[in-house]
């Protein structure tokens, strides 16, 4: 492109793709169109550094190379074979590849991937006698092929493995939530970054740490380890560099709201503390060490986010519709004037809550189709409330 502009594709999770358009707006990016799971976008080389390095609601910042189409495995091999693959990567180069399928002519996403796979190698082997080899972990190149009917889509993956990984969390409790989910979860609950934020369930501390890097203007992607485009050729150092520089300097130092955790166990706790403390954050997050009936709310009101137990995972002796009793009593007892999210599955348990939520917003965490949910917490009725 003439102006330095070239196509790319946000991916994100089901429900955050208006707060993933926000984000691209606020970052630069042009001719933004939003689709399911993911937002298209066009920008520079520095856009897309940007992009993996401060957009909170992205999963991956893929990059279309090539489209054709196809009606067989073989189309699919020629198509791949005939890319010029060696001005994006050398023979001694690592590359793996991935497959998502939406196609009634083809079953097997991970029998394409292969294919495609061996094309590529194939060309490299006919070419200069040499292969490069199959890296899933670790690899200088990962490509994406996304099949729909008879196109095939092939982009170039900049992020290099999922940015939810932000490289903080060292240790996690038996259902972590998903960091781009924690964060979509925050911005969701439209917190201002100021008021007090609570998560009196918090596990081992993911919505906590969004939220102190939301507050703080933290880049999300500030403590991973490398990023794909590192790795490609023409990546710009310098480029990177300025964008690093540019969004670290903006980090907000003077306003740091109240954030705090309480969480029953005391071992989770400690991971909490851990992960806090790994992530930077011990001077913008509080954790105690004990049960929501007990906790005390902050004065001056605010948000509260909880992710109770969906009973997936519960044992026989628990009861799941007693836990959210529980909240329920708790929010209505302690917790008058405060604005109380709880994202859940189970929403037969969700019934025992006995308040009215509004509204409700389908997310999924993980496979699990969830709904997230308001409970204004007014005293008095809430006829007087609402007057």
């Amino acid at each position: 492109m003439s102006d330095g502009l070239f196509p790319m594709t946000a991916q994100t999770m089901f429900g955050l793709e208006d707060l993933l358009v926000a984000e691209l707006k606020a970052i630069g990016a042009r001719d933004i169109e939003k689709h399911n799971r993911a937002v298209g976008f066009r920008g520079d080389e520095a856009c897309m550094y940007r992009a993996n390095y401060t957009l909170r609601t992205a999963l991956r910042i893929l990059v279309p190379v090539h489209d054709f189409g196809l009606r067989n495995e073989e189309d699919l091999y020629r198509g791949i074979k005939a890319m010029p693959w060696e001005r994006y990567m050398d023979v001694d180069d690592t590359l793996s590849v991935h497959c998502t399928l939406h196609s009634d002519r083809f079953t097997h996403s991970q029998f394409l991937a292969l294919k495609a796979k061996d094309a590529i190698v194939d060309r490299f082997r006919a070419r200069q006698g040499r292969r490069p080899s199959v890296d899933l972990d670790d690899p200088t190149l990962r490509i994406h092929l996304h099949v729909h009917g008879d196109d095939c889509l092939v982009s170039l993956d900049s992020s290099g493995g999922s940015l939810h990984k932000r490289g903080y969390r060292d240790h996690t409790n038996l259902a972590p939530i998903n960091e781009v989910l924690a964060a979509g979860l925050v911005l969701l609950s439209g917190w201002d970054g100021r008021s007090n934020l609570v998560d009196p369930m918090c596990g081992s501390g993911t919505l906590l740490i969004e939220a102190a890097m939301i507050a703080g203007r933290i880049p999300p992607g500030m403590h991973r380890k490398r990023f794909g485009f590192e790795r490609w050729k023409g990546f710009q150092a310098d480029t990177w560099q300025a964008v690093r520089t540019q969004a670290l300097a903006a980090i907000d130092t003077t306003h740091k709201p109240l954030i705090l955790g309480g969480e029953l166990s005391p071992h989770v706790a400690r991971k909490a503390e851990s992960n806090i403390a790994s992530a930077g954050l011990k001077d913008r997050i509080r954790v105690v060490n004990r049960p929501f009936q007990q906790l005390a709310p902050p004065e001056g009101g605010g948000i509260l986010l909880l992710n109770p137990p969906y009973g997936e995972r519960m044992v026989k002796d628990e009861d799941i519709n007693a836990l959210y009793a529980m909240i329920g009593d708790t929010l209505k007892q302690r917790w008058a004037g405060w604005t109380a999210w709880m994202i859940t599955s189970n929403l037969e348990a969700a019934k025992h809550v006995h308040l009215t939520p509004k509204p409700r917003i389908k997310l999924f965490n993980g496979a699990l189709e969830c709904r997230f949910m308001r409970y204004e917490m007014y005293s008095g009725t809430r006829r007087t409330f609402e007057a």
